[in-house]
């Protein structure tokens, strides 16, 4: 019996294909852990085929952060049209929900040990971190005016929580459960506090 070809993937999809398995290595090991022939072999690609899409190791992982954040704004994007009144509730009940499959948080706390040593990668994360925090604004902002965040919120100052708020329940995850319980109640307290 003869196998069929395997089917030819255009030059987009096999891009997309090493950044899909760029991402789950990065997040899995770490920027410096990871090698570029590692992330070739996990993707059936060659090291200069990883090359000709992504022009070194460092341009791969700034596209990594992008796609996560790209992935985390569309799950965001879709709780919050089906669930417009509870907004950041339904954000952070869909990011518990994907758990690490919603890599962006896993990858920022990684690239704060490199933003120390490469300045790139820490203004990419400030850049990106910021417009998190401008989205998360956006919905607390929309939120009030349709009347379900309390008005005398400040918008900036709460997207930053919400961000913090993720950090620490990535953290809680990445230990197993280091919050308990504790982790629920926050969650409980910062939704008596936000919605009207």
């Amino acid at each position: 019996m003869t196998q069929s070809p395997a089917k030819r993937l255009t030059a987009e999809a096999r891009r997309q294909a090493v950044l899909d398995t760029a991402c789950r290595v990065f997040s899995r090991s770490s920027y410096r852990g990871a090698t570029t022939a590692e992330i070739a072999r996990e993707a059936g690609i060659s090291e200069p085929i990883l090359y000709r899409h992504f022009g070194s190791k460092r341009d791969l992982y700034l596209a990594c952060l992008d796609e996560a954040w790209r992935a985390f704004r569309a799950v965001s994007e879709e709780a919050v049209a089906a669930d417009p009144e509870q907004s950041l509730g339904a954000i952070a009940d869909a990011y518990m929900a994907k758990g690490r499959k919603l890599r962006v948080v896993d990858l920022w706390i990684q690239a704060l040990n490199e933003a120390s040593d490469d300045r790139v990668i820490a203004a990419a994360v400030r850049r990106q971190i910021r417009e998190v925090r401008d989205f998360f604004a956006d919905v607390i902002r929309d939120g009030q005016r349709r009347g379900v965040v309390h008005a005398d919120r400040d918008p900036d100052a709460e997207a930053w929580i919400f961000i913090a708020a993720g950090l620490l329940a990535t953290i809680d995850r990445r230990l197993g459960g280091l919050l308990g319980d504790d982790l629920a109640r926050v969650r409980t307290e910062r939704r008596r506090w936000l919605l009207a």
